[in-house]
């Protein structure tokens, strides 16, 4: 069963970075297809990246597209890593990280392919 845990949120001023991170600990050997998404206070949540299962692909929404990165742990397989650069004030957002529990998604954009969620980690970008 996966259970999913970010950490890495917080304050930051216009411009910043940030890295956030998502391990599954509920399988620690495991090596699954990941996604970001995030959602502002009144609307909806929002893909931002997404990382393959057998190949480690990866995809990112348009609005940070050569801004973010995601990437996974070269030994921690189950732990995936949000590196959030030129953050601007519209980036403000509570960050989900998730997964599916059986571990057969090969890759994903769409929150209805993920059914294991963290609980988020709220990310706040100052102007």
């Amino acid at each position: 069963q996966a259970q999913l845990v970010e950490s890495g949120g917080g304050p930051v001023r216009n411009g910043g970075s940030m890295r956030l991170s998502c391990t599954d600990s509920g399988r620690p050997f495991s090596k699954c297809a990941m996604g970001w998404f995030r959602q502002a206070p009144g609307q909806d949540r929002e893909f931002v990246a997404a990382i393959g299962r057998i190949n480690d692909n990866t995809f990112y929404g348009d609005s940070v597209k050569g801004r973010f990165t995601i990437s996974r742990d070269n030994i921690r397989k189950n732990t995936v890593y949000l590196q959030m650069n030129s953050l601007n004030p519209e980036d403000t957002a509570v960050y989900f990280c998730a997964t599916d529990n059986r571990c057969t998604v090969g890759f994903a954009i769409v929150a209805r392919s993920y059914d294991s969620w963290g609980q988020g980690t709220q990310v706040t970008v100052s102007s």
